[in-house]
């Protein structure tokens, strides 16, 4: 047998290696596939919807904005906002646009967008009772007074929120002209003939 023969056995570990394929084993394919799950899940927890704005160590834009330093008219709507969101929004819902047989809109009320909120805040703070007609279509409901649940600065910023929001943009309500509203003291809910004895200023 020659020596440069290729069956020669002395010369199998010195052979030129060949192409071919080889099986890759499926327990690496599942490993790989977990870890590519995984990578997904904490980027998507932990890179803050990979908005540019997002930074450690926070997971949102919304927490970012709750941190950063707000002026003295955002955080008194913030805090309309946040009675809105406990008290209010049951009934007018969270868009605003209220629910048949349960408060009528607030999106684009008349009510809401006087050029003054005496008569809201009338509303606010006694309740409301008996037919009143808003953008066009008759409510005859009955809303209860938060003149004892809430402070005037409270009451000013729950309808400063409702008068700039959903598109609504109307002058921010103070407390001054709650308290004043607050003066003219009244046995029970208002009903839409009083509100409108009432100087829309």
């Amino acid at each position: 047998m020659s020596q440069d023969d290729p069956k020669n056995p002395a010369n199998r570990d010195n052979a030129e290696p060949s192409e071919g394929f080889a099986t890759v084993p499926i327990w690496l394919i599942m490993v790989f596939g977990g870890l590519f799950y995984w990578s997904q899940l904490y980027l998507s927890n932990h890179a803050g919807g990979f908005d540019k704005q997002v930074y450690a160590p926070f997971d949102s834009l919304e927490e970012v904005a709750a941190m950063n330093p707000k002026s003295a008219g955002e955080e008194f709507r913030l805090m309309g906002q946040d009675v809105f969101n406990k008290t209010c929004s049951a009934c007018h819902q969270p868009s605003g646009l209220g629910k048949e047989g349960t408060a009528p809109p607030l999106v684009g009320s008349d009510w809401v967008l006087a050029p003054g909120p005496n008569r809201i805040a009338h509303i606010a703070l006694n309740g409301l009772t008996g037919p009143i007609t808003v953008k066009g279509k008759e409510w005859n409901l009955t809303m209860v007074p938060w003149k004892d649940t809430y402070d005037d600065k409270h009451i000013a910023a729950v309808l400063t929120f409702i008068r700039s929001s959903w598109g609504n943009n109307a002058p921010a309500v103070t407390p001054e002209q709650v308290t004043a509203a607050r003066k003219d003291i009244h046995p029970g809910p208002e009903t839409s003939p009083e509100l409108l004895q009432i100087p829309i200023q």
